[in-house]
């Protein structure tokens, strides 16, 4: 299916209208579809909360038009933000930093930091602007599901959850961001993503690693729930081509043989290529009525850690072999 790269005006206009009323729109960016709100009304974030059974402990992204608008959003704007900011916005990378007053707390978790980025897609860019606000804007799903990479994922999992879907093609990057707090003495890789830690490091030096899997209290980052990414069959990351357990099952692999009688799927080899179509794969072998699904465990290495992240999350980090 070709990318759509842009709605009519009409389409935009009216799904601004809105944002700006209180309402959801789901809309493309190049990672995955989000979930969007006017990120300075409380009432209307708090839609959003409800819509996905997203619990108050995870914080939301903000999405905006311009570093110039993010740096509005900011109480403190260190100069590692607008360094990395000029390198990859607009791009799928979010920057966690204090808080301007006029956030409200339910965006952030009631934490004192942000994440905010500019998105790299067209119509995404479209509405922020034509809504003359930011956007708070999680994944368009109920929470711990798979991300959806199509407008017809939203459909499929938020259905009336959501009072507008535009719809922009599939998504490229097919992944959340990645999100790096500025807001502490150093910087920190909070969710690796496909701005790899190799990539921060190369622009602003060294940097520390996450929290781990489940922080208690206020996460400082979307995505760190242990469940998280999940499609609704059993998913196990296996060492080898072994099925994993008995009945109806597929197979995820990069190359090489597959157990007989199980579903073969070929992925593409590279992380990016990967990425792109790994939550869209996973949608369909999720609605086959499998017994599982196996994939074989991703490479090492900083340009893997995205992938490698929303499959461990996705499978509890269960490795079989």
């Amino acid at each position: 299916m070709a990318r759509k790269t842009s709605l009519n005006k009409t389409e935009i206009e009216h799904a601004a209208e809105l944002i700006r009323t209180g309402r959801l729109v789901a809309f493309p960016t190049e990672t995955v579809y989000g979930l969007g709100a006017n990120a300075l009304d409380e009432a209307a974030v708090r839609r959003i909360y409800e819509a996905k059974g997203r619990p108050a402990t995870s914080p939301l992204i903000v999405h905006t038009d311009s570093i110039e608008m993010a740096r509005s959003l900011a109480r403190e704007w260190p100069p590692e933000a607008e360094t990395l900011a000029s390198r990859y916005w607009p791009g799928p990378l979010t920057l966690v930093v204090p808080k301007h007053p006029c956030i409200p707390d339910v965006v952030t978790a009631g934490l004192d930091t942000v994440g905010l980025r500019v998105p790299a897609h067209p119509v995404a860019l479209e509405l922020i602007r034509a809504a003359g606000t930011p956007i708070a804007a999680p994944s368009a799903n109920r929470f711990t599901e798979l991300s959806p990479t199509t407008a017809e994922h939203v459909r499929r999992g938020l259905g009336d959850a959501v009072d507008l879907i535009l719809d922009g093609g599939p998504t490229t990057v097919g992944i959340e961001s990645t999100v790096l707090s500025l807001a502490g003495p150093r910087p920190r890789l909070l969710r690796p993503g496909m701005v790899s830690r190799k990539d921060i490091e190369e622009v602003i030096g060294p940097i520390e690693e996450g929290l781990g899997m489940a922080p208690r209290g206020a996460h400082p980052s979307p995505g760190l729930h242990l469940r998280h990414y999940s499609p609704r069959t059993r998913l196990v990351i296996v060492k080898d081509a072994a099925a994993p357990c008995r009945g109806r099952g597929a197979y995820l692999h990069r190359g090489g043989e597959c157990p007989e009688g199980v579903r073969d799927v070929p992925m593409p080899p590279g992380p990016a290529a990967y990425a792109a179509v790994l939550y869209a794969t996973l949608h369909a072998l999720d609605r086959e009525g499998l017994d599982w699904i196996a994939v074989e465990q991703p490479p090492e290495g900083p340009d893997w850690a995205g992938v490698r992240d929303r499959l461990e999350r996705a499978a509890c980090g269960h490795v079989e072999g």
